[in-house]
C-alpha cells in the first residue's frame, strides 16, 4: 500500500472531512488538487503493476503494456467503475486465482503459528511408532496432505499417513516412496512464510505473461524439469526434460516452433567449443574422431574440412578460433535423432539425447542451456499429425536413413519456456519446486524494494 501513496491519500481525505482545509479556500483547493494527483498516480501505477507486474525483468520476455491507462482511468471515472476496472486487469489465468486463494490460506496458517517442525532423526516408515510420527501427522494435516482418521494411535505410522507422505512427496517433486528421509524432512521443515514468499513471486510471474498462451502450445517448466503439450486447458503429452545447469541457465521466453530436423548435425556453439571440446582435444588428440566430429571452416558452398592434426590446439581460445566443430548425425550425436526449432536470439531449442539414463535423475539441470526431452518421437508425431504425408512409420523410416532432413510443421505452435516454482496442476494439487537458479529470491527482493 505504501507504494501507492495510501498514507498521503488518507491524510488529505481526513483533512477535507474534518473541514481543516475549508477554513481557507486556497488551502482547500490545494488539498483537493494534491488528493486528485495522488489518486490519479496511484491508479495509474497500480493498474500498470496489475497488468504487467511490479518487477521489470528483461530476462523474462514478457508482453508489453498495450492499454492506454489514462483512457482506462477516464472511462472508469465516467462509468463509476474504478474498482471493477482494476480487477479487470488481473491475469485471466486460472492458476493466478488459485494461487491467490492458497496465499490467503497460508497466511492464516502463518498467523496461527505455522505448521510446526518435525525433528531430525532416522528415516520414518510404515509401522514406526514414536513422537516424531505425531509431529509428522500434525504437519501434514495442516498442509492438507493428511486426509485420514484422527482417532486411534496417532504415534503409529499407518497406511493413512503413508498416503499423506506420498502425496506430499509428489507435490514437492520427490520420489513418492513414502519414506521420510533427509530430502523429505527438509521440504517438510520449510516454514510456511517461505512458501508464502514463493507463492507471491510466482503470482508476479503470471503478470508477466499474455492472457492468451495459445489454443495449443508447448510449455516448458524449467524448475519442474518437464515439458507439456497443452490443448485448451488439457495436457495431451507430458515429457521429462533436462534443462541448463547452474552456469548455463535455460533462458525464459516465448516463441513459435516452426520446423523440426530429423537426423540433425550438431554445430557446436563457440562457447561450448572453447570451454568443453578444445580442452578434451588437448588431452586426447583422438577425441574428435571418437565422437564423429569434424573441424570445418566457412559456411555453405564455401565450407571445407580442416585436418585437426594441423592445428595447434594450445593456441586456440575464444578470441582465436577461426573454425567450428560439427558432429555427424547418428546415435552418438549430442542432439539425438530429432531437434525441434524455434529460431531465437538465445540459440536454444528442444532436442533428443543419446544419454537416456539422465532422465532417471530427480534433479535434471544438466544441459548447456537447450532442453532435452525423453519422448522426441511422440512430440514429432504430434506436431506432424496434421500433415497426411507424415505418420509415425514415415518418421521412423526417415530416421533410419541417418540423413539430415528439415521438416516444416503443418501448423506452427507457440512455445513458452517458463520458470514456475509453485503452481496448481489439473488435479488440483499445489506443487512446489526448488529454486534451482536462485531467481525467486531476487524477484522477491525486487517486489519489496521501495
Amino acid at each position: 500500500p505504501e507504494d501507492y501513496h495510501l498514507a498521503e491519500i488518507e491524510e488529505r481525505i481526513r483533512q477535507l472531512r474534518q473541514g481543516v482545509a475549508r477554513e481557507n479556500q486556497a488551502d482547500a483547493a490545494l488539498c483537493f488538487l494534491e488528493l486528485d494527483l495522488l489518486l490519479t498516480d496511484a491508479y495509474l501505477t497500480y493498474a500498470a503493476d496489475l497488468k504487467t507486474g511490479r518487477v521489470e525483468n528483461p530476462k523474462w520476455h514478457a508482453h508489453i503494456l498495450e492499454e492506454d491507462l489514462s483512457e482506462l482511468l477516464q472511462n472508469a471515472v465516467n462509468a463509476g467503475r474504478i474498482e471493477p476496472s482494476l480487477k479487470d486487469l488481473l491475469p485471466k489465468h486460472e492458476n493466478y486465482d488459485k494461487l491467490a486463494k492458497v496465499l490467503a490460506r497460508y497466511r492464516t496458517v502463518s498467523y496461527g503459528g505455522g505448521w510446526g517442525f518435525v525433528q531430525e532423526g532416522p528415516t520414518m516408515r510404515l509401522g514406526d511408532r514414536d513422537d516424531r510420527v505425531k509431529s509428522l501427522r500434525a504437519r501434514l494435516l495442516i498442509s492438507d496432505d493428511y486426509e485420514g482418521s484422527l482417532a486411534g494411535d496417532l504415534a503409529l505410522f499407518d497406511e493413512d499417513l503413508l498416503e499423506a507422505v506420498k502425496k506430499f512427496q509428489l507435490r514437492h517433486g520427490l520420489e513418492p516412496d513414502g519414506l521420510v528421509g533427509k530430502k523429505t524432512l527438509e521440504e517438510l521443515n520449510v516454514p510456511v512464510e517461505e512458501r508464502i514468499k514463493q507463492i507471491k513471486v510466482n503470482m508476479e510471474r503470471w503478470r508477466w505473461l499474455p492472457n492468451l498462451l495459445g489454443d495449443r502450445y508447448i510449455l516448458v517448466n524449467i524448475a519442474n524439469f518437464q515439458t507439456d503439450v497443452v490443448e485448451g486447458t488439457t495436457t495431451v503429452l507430458t515429457m521429462k526434460s533436462i534443462v541448463g545447469r547452474e552456469f548455463r541457465h535455460t533462458p525464459v521466453f516465448s516463441d513459435k516452433m516452426t520446423y523440426l530436423v530429423l537426423n540433425p548435425y550438431w554445430n557446436v556453439p563457440l562457447k561450448l567449443a572453447v570451454e568443453d571440446i578444445i580442452p578434451q582435444v588437448r588431452k586426447d588428440p583422438g577425441y574428435l574422431a571418437k565422437n564423429h566430429m569434424k573441424v570445418l571452416k566457412g559456411w555453405g558452398a564455401g565450407e571445407y574440412e580442416i585436418d585437426p592434426n594441423t592445428i595447434d590446439w594450445w593456441k586456440m581460445n575464444e578470441d582465436n578460433f577461426p573454425y567450428r566443430f560439427r558432429q555427424d548425425p547418428g546415435p552418438y550425436n549430442a542432439l539425438g535423432r530429432i531437434k525441434f526449432m524455434f529460431p531465437n536470439e538465445h540459440a536454444v531449442y528442444i532436442h533428443d539425447t543419446p544419454a537416456k539414463g539422465l532422465f532417471k535423475e530427480t534433479s535434471r539441470d544438466l544441459s548447456s542451456g537447450c532442453i532435452r526431452i525423453d519422448k522426441p518421437l511422440k512430440l514429432a508425431e504430434y506436431l506432424l499429425s496434421e500433415d497426411p504425408a507424415w505418420d509415425l512409420n514415415r518418421i521412423v523410416e526417415e530416421l533410419d536413413t541417418k540423413v539430415d532432413l528439415s521438416v516444416r510443421l503443418p501448423r506452427p505452435i507457440n512455445i513458452h519456456i517458463l520458470y514456475w516454482t509453485t503452481w496448481i496442476d489439473e488435479r488440483g494439487l499445489l506443487s512446489f519446486r526448488n529454486d534451482i537458479y536462485g531467481r525467486d529470491r531476487r524477484v522477491y527482493q525486487a517486489l519489496y524494494k521501495p
